[in-house]
């Protein structure tokens, strides 16, 4: 449950109101709830970062006389900044105060350090710094940028590409992958990369750097460079390394010694393919310079993108066993993607606050504006994450904002016509089918990628 306002003014008033550091807090994201502060009688934003249950993120937002929703964070586009407050072990509240006027900076700066106890972090209205991407120390999450695939020649020295004219072409993807051989990020951009996750610096395993005698059998030096270089091909470099704009993200390629050491088990796990991270989305390796990695149709696959499953899985169960884990030891964790397995398997309810299609075939939600509408036959499966879980069978239509539009308000779009500003993904061509009455769908409405504002299944009129 969220603290009370007299327990936050005595804790205030023991460290004299000074604020702190920022937290640099986990990408783990349970859920957010929108409500109206009783006091300030303002609309806020929280997200539940962290080690929360869903039911405790559940009775929180009850708390504050709203309902929560799982799997997805605030990310308000107009914001003055974020309070942080610490509500247990590894477990914070992430408020988002919206709005764009910079004469409330101050008065928000003190709700939160004096009346909240917490960290204020401002936004760029009120002093912060912008955000490069992905989400920064603060925890703020970039506009979803949809893959790109670019196309240049090679770098002096390196041999011609595979693409036409000798050129090498890569998704700029979290999921993407360059030419086996050469580097993700002088191929592609790791700035769009990095908006498709949020991306934080975190310390890697404890001892990483230790003296590693495996290193001296040539054999095995050889399997650890060959798995760092598939990774250099990928998107995986964009935050695993110190070439990450604050710093690496846990493990990375260039940690001293054996670079495998700077992994933590759960990492190793999903190497191997012990955890199912499917829900992190793959290319076919026709459309990917040859790498994969864990789909639908291969799902022990391992989380690193690459072009050989077997081999990459093999030396990641060797390192487990190295360090006295089996498949046991990771039962009870049977999914990697977090939010996104969370969203995955989400199955909608009946709409109950006039949701759906209007008569007149307007699209009527609630929960703010949108960058991504779906309407879906119901038993389609939640849509996530491209490449090739954002657009499941089952999708009757969908509208995209394309990039750097405005998002859309409810009641503005009707069903079949495309308003201007927007992009029809689906169908590709034509209208959609026309809706049944008296037959049910499922309405999918996304301020942004994995941040759902409703999704719930409507009857048509």
């Amino acid at each position: 449950m969220s603290r009370p306002l007299f327990l936050s003014l005595l804790v205030c008033a023991s460290v004299a109101c000074q604020g702190g550091t920022v937290p640099i807090v986990p990408e783990k994201v349970v859920g957010h709830c929108v409500y109206k502060n009783r006091f300030s009688e303002l609309e806020e934003c929280r997200d539940y970062v962290g080690e929360w249950t869903e039911k405790a993120a559940t009775e929180d937002c009850e708390d504050q006389d709203a309902q929560v929703v799982l799997g997805s964070a605030c990310g308000l586009s107009e914001r003055l900044g974020y309070c942080f407050l610490e509500e247990g072990k590894e477990r914070w509240a992430r408020i988002s105060f919206p709005g764009t006027d910079a004469q409330k900076c101050g008065s928000m700066k003190r709700g939160c350090e004096l009346f909240g106890g917490g960290v204020f972090d401002p936004a760029p209205v009120c002093g912060g710094k912008e955000e490069q991407g992905g989400g920064g120390g603060g925890g703020g999450l970039a506009t979803f940028l949809q893959p790109v695939r670019t196309c240049k020649a090679p770098l002096a020295g390196e041999p011609p590409g595979l693409s036409e004219g000798g050129q090498v072409c890569t998704w700029e993807m979290i999921s993407g992958a360059t030419e086996p051989g050469r580097s993700f990020d002088q191929y592609a951009s790791c700035d769009r990369v990095r908006t498709q996750r949020p991306y934080y610096p975190v310390p890697p395993a404890p001892d990483s750097t230790r003296e590693d005698a495996r290193m001296n059998d040539a054999a095995y030096a050889s399997e650890v460079k060959w798995v760092r270089s598939q990774i250099e091909s990928t998107a995986c470099v964009c935050c695993h390394s110190t070439r990450s704009p604050r710093g690496p993200s846990n493990w990375f390629v260039e940690s001293p010694g054996n670079f495998i050491n700077s992994f933590h088990p759960r990492g190793l796990a999903m190497g191997a393919g012990w955890i199912d991270t499917v829900g992190f989305g793959a290319y076919r390796p026709e459309d990917n310079n040859g790498f994969s990695r864990a789909s639908p149709e291969r799902p022990h696959d391992s989380i690193f993108v690459t072009t050989d499953a077997a081999r990459i899985a093999r030396f990641f169960e060797a390192e487990l066993a190295h360090r006295g884990y089996s498949r046991e030891d990771f039962r009870d964790n049977p999914y990697g993607a977090g939010p996104l397995d969370t969203q995955r398997f989400f199955r909608p309810e009946a709409c109950d606050k006039g949701e759906g299609v209007s008569a007149e075939g307007t699209l009527v939600w609630r929960g703010g504006p949108a960058r991504y509408l779906y309407v879906l036959e119901t038993e389609a499966a939640t849509p996530t994450v491209p490449p090739n879980l954002d657009l499941p069978e089952g999708t009757r239509w969908r509208l995209d904002v394309p990039e750097g539009g405005a998002p859309f308000e409810s009641g503005t779009v009707r069903y079949g016509t495309v308003p201007g500003g927007l992009a029809q993904r689906f169908p590709l061509v034509g209208a959609p089918p026309a809706l049944v009455s008296g037959r049910a769908y499922y309405l999918y409405v996304l301020e942004d990628i994995i941040r759902p504002v409703t999704r719930c299944v409507f009857t048509a009129p």
